[in-house]
């Protein structure tokens, strides 16, 4: 059940991250501040697709 989602930057919007994650406990999209090395601070980064 568990599903490779990949984790996209909200300020440059480049795909920095991929994890994986448990549909079936979280439905909703995930998101959390990761380092972003292009825009180089902590950024918050969104689940896409």
């Amino acid at each position: 059940m568990r599903t490779i989602i990949t984790l996209a930057c909200t300020e440059c919007k480049r795909r920095n991250y991929t994890t994986t994650k448990n549909k079936k406990t979280k439905p909703d999209k995930l998101d959390s501040r990761k380092y972003c090395r292009f825009c180089q601070r902590h950024t918050l980064h969104r689940e896409i697709r």
